[in-house]
């Protein structure tokens, strides 16, 4: 299992949904940046936003272990932990031996042979708020570059009582200079495209005008040049050749409804034999809002690991 993101500022992660906690170890952030605990914080609460997200209610209480002093990175590894206070694990005991549909249950089992049912385990969207920590930490170094992030909620509903929904996350890059990015096969773009579509429900991805590029004239898509080398359009998203061109790198990212959803679901068990049942536990009916602070972690991750 691939748990670590990044080659120059590596995270790496641990824990399940409904273990004793989740945690994370940050690897190559440079000494001398001040760490925001109180940013941190603010960074996770953004997570836990929206009418009809979780009911379960974890005060993610985020405990740097090491890698600070005073206040300030030393250069060594930051680890951090952060446990997991409102399980409630026998919501889950009615799949032990079943698998949801559309969900990780019957793909991890058979990659390991053996999973976590709890929340679902590794799969669950739990595991973000790792991300999001190390996300905020990226984006302090960051800001010693003038580099900032903006997401916004693009397309967002209001589901049923009894039903989640989908939705689009756009985010804008900006302070990025001109010459970020390695061809061929690791491209700023392409990085990109992997960080965001890590995140549990991601199912989409485009950047610039993205899939509506595909029905415009190469004369209509092209961004001209200004004389300060800025471009008229950014059609492309800030990043030509897999390599940032110094415009606003933008991109959107579009989620699925998450599939445990509390009516009757039809599941199958280890001798393909179907059951109907109605699924407990505290899930998402709208993931959308709370997920932009993830992909900005994820964005900053992608930025910072190019440019330290």
């Amino acid at each position: 299992m691939s748990n670590t993101f990044g080659t120059r500022f590596r995270l790496t992660t641990f824990g399940e949904s409904h273990g004793k906690a989740i945690g994370g170890v940050i690897d190559g952030c440079p000494a001398g940046i001040t760490i925001d605990e109180s940013l941190i914080a603010s960074e996770m609460h953004r997570r836990h936003i929206g009418d009809n997200a979780t009911k379960r209610h974890e005060p993610d209480r985020v405990e740097i272990l090491s890698g600070v002093y005073e206040g300030v990175s030393l250069g060594t590894p930051i680890a951090f932990v952060i446990n997991n206070i409102d399980t409630q694990s026998k919501d889950y005991d009615t799949l032990s031996d079943c698998f949801r549909p559309g969900h990780a249950d019957y793909t991890y089992e058979m990659r390991y042979g053996r999973r976590d049912p709890r929340g679902g385990g590794r799969a669950s969207g739990r595991e973000t708020a790792t991300r999001v920590v190390a996300g905020a930490i990226a984006k302090m170094v960051l800001k010693t570059k003038g580099i900032t992030f903006c997401t916004e909620v693009v397309e967002n509903s209001n589901p049923p009582a009894d039903d989640s929904c989908g939705g689009i996350i756009g985010c804008t890059i900006n302070g990025v200079n001109a010459g970020v990015g390695d061809p061929v096969f690791d491209k700023l773009n392409a990085r990109l495209a992997a960080a965001m579509m890590s995140i549990p429900s991601a199912i989409g991805f485009e950047m610039g005008a993205g899939f509506a590029a595909s029905r415009m004239t190469g004369s209509e898509f092209r961004d001209c040049w200004n004389e300060d080398f800025t471009t008229q359009t950014n059609h492309c998203g800030g990043i030509q050749g897999g390599i940032s061109n110094g415009m606003p790198i933008m991109f959107r990212v579009a989620f699925h409804p998450v599939t445990t959803v509390c009516q009757p679901t039809e599941c199958i068990d280890h001798n393909g034999n179907l059951h109907t049942i109605t699924p407990q536990g505290r899930h998402d009916r709208n993931h959308i809002p709370r997920t932009a602070v993830v992909v900005e972690a994820m964005a900053a991750l992608t930025i910072v690991d190019f440019i330290v």
